[in-house]
């Protein structure tokens, strides 16, 4: 079964976070949702999610295939100011597995120097990230194995693209009919 870690903070996109995990959960992907703060994390608006463990006592990273990272912006600057959080995706990316972040949290990958060179992004945040291959056209960008998205509007689509990612095109038509998905 495939397995994805996502991490979350205080201040982070509920409707990001939840889409992503609800869509992976649908495909039979199992999820761990780690903090960086209390397992009782509050989100951007004050909805609380409960993680399942604490970053700081995970100890398995390489039984991942995948870390999401979802947005939000106080949420971002929280995993972009964790060291944990940076040797996390560092350790991934040296493993070559996949990356994905959506909304703000793309400015988390640049952060840790696990972006790839396209990327997309919360309008404006690409100015924090500095880079010419930002492309504001695409819902979702998927450059090797780092695929980042735009924000809540586009969760579903990107939440699609990871299971289709991580369990073929089947699955990620049976998920996307399943959820009456006709807009992409």
């Amino acid at each position: 079964m495939s397995k994805v870690l996502i991490i979350i903070s205080t201040g982070f996109e509920e409707i990001e976070a939840v889409s992503i995990i609800d869509i992976l959960r649908r495909a039979e992907v199992q999820v761990t949702i780690a903090t960086i703060n209390e397992l009782e994390t509050l989100g951007a608006n004050n909805i609380t999610i409960k993680a399942d463990i604490k970053l700081e006592e995970l100890n398995n990273i390489e039984a991942y295939e995948m870390i999401v990272l979802p947005g939000g912006a106080q949420n971002t600057l929280n995993l972009a100011s964790s060291e944990l959080v940076q040797q996390t995706l560092k350790k991934m990316k040296d493993t070559n597995k996949y990356i994905g972040a959506i909304c703000a949290a793309p400015y988390v990958l640049h952060h840790a120097k696990v972006l790839n060179e396209k990327y997309t992004c919360y309008p404006s945040f690409e100015k924090k990230i500095d880079s010419a291959k930002y492309i504001e056209n695409e819902n979702v960008v998927k450059d090797e194995k780092v695929i980042t998205s735009r924000g809540p509007a586009t969760a579903m689509e990107f939440a699609l693209e990871l299971v289709k990612t991580l369990k073929g095109e089947e699955t990620f038509l049976n998920v996307k009919e399943g959820l009456l998905v006709t807009y992409f």
